[in-house]
């Protein structure tokens, strides 16, 4: 096969992969509105979700927030501008690291037990018994994983992003010896209602992108263990490359809208 051929192989499958895509997230969206979902199906995987991702969000936005006040205080030090060390830390947790890093870590998470379990139904042809039987696998089983995601991620995010204010505040006067009121001054100062809201809305697209990749490459599992463990490592792949490409195309976006909505106003 010459390169050409190689490359064109390629593209098509990439075509077809995101073809196949866009037709199970429309289908999904169409059971979300045709048929509620009932709460003894939500609430399991709800708690799956959110509960028990707590401790791994924790630790990841209680480092974000200690690396950061560690890679910026020299550099501001030579400046002379060490009490300002507050603004950079929040105001990039908030907009960008925090929202990305939580969202990748729940991907990892959350995306791959996801891929992993609905792969294994699909091996074990559980999700064929569930169309026998006349129920919708989708209505099933991926409506409420969706939901669970945008639901449950946001807040997560949000609660990663004052764990990291916390740890880069106790870091921050306690080992570097910034000044507490300076520190809370400047991050007060700088970082507004905006930076924290776009956070939470790209944290809503980010968990959407999760469950409906991860749901995807469940569905579309091969058969065998090697299968599965393909399913669960595309799963992590696409959904890193999905939050990047959303974070890319959300922040130019936020970006305008900050400047053409919120700013004329005089928005806190």
């Amino acid at each position: 096969m010459t390169p050409i051929h190689h490359l064109g192989q390629v593209i098509l499958e990439a075509v077809s992969l995101v073809g196949d895509l866009v037709l199970f997230g429309m289908d999904m969206l169409s059971w979300m509105v045709a048929r509620r979902v009932r709460g003894a199906v939500l609430w399991p995987v709800m708690y799956q979700v959110g509960v028990l991702s707590i401790p791994v969000i924790m630790v990841t936005g209680a480092f974000i927030g200690m690396v950061l006040a560690v890679q910026t205080y020299d550099q501001l030090k030579m400046m002379h501008m060490e009490t300002q060390i507050g603004s950079v830390i929040n105001l990039t947790l908030v907009k960008e690291l925090g929202p990305v890093l939580a969202a990748l870590m729940l991907a990892g998470r959350v995306g791959c037990a996801m891929a992993a379990e609905l792969g294994t139904m699909r091996v074990t042809e559980q999700i064929d018994a569930l169309t026998a039987l006349g129920a919708n696998p989708i209505h099933h089983l991926v409506v409420p994983r969706f939901l669970a995601c945008v639901l449950l991620i946001p807040m997560l995010t949000l609660f990663a992003d004052g764990v990291g204010i916390l740890s880069g505040w106790i870091f921050s006067t306690q080992i570097l010896g910034v000044d507490s009121f300076h520190y809370w001054y400047h991050s007060v100062k700088f970082a507004s209602t905006w930076d924290v809201m776009s956070g939470a809305v790209k944290s809503v697209f980010f968990g959407g992108a999760i469950a409906l990749v991860a749901c995807h490459r469940g569905f579309r599992s091969r058969a065998g263990a090697e299968g599965v463990g393909r399913a669960a490592t595309e799963a992590f792949v696409y959904s890193f490359i999905a939050i990047l490409l959303i974070d890319f195309m959300l922040g130019t976006l936020l970006m305008r809208l900050y400047y053409v909505v919120w700013l004329p106003f005089g928005l806190p």
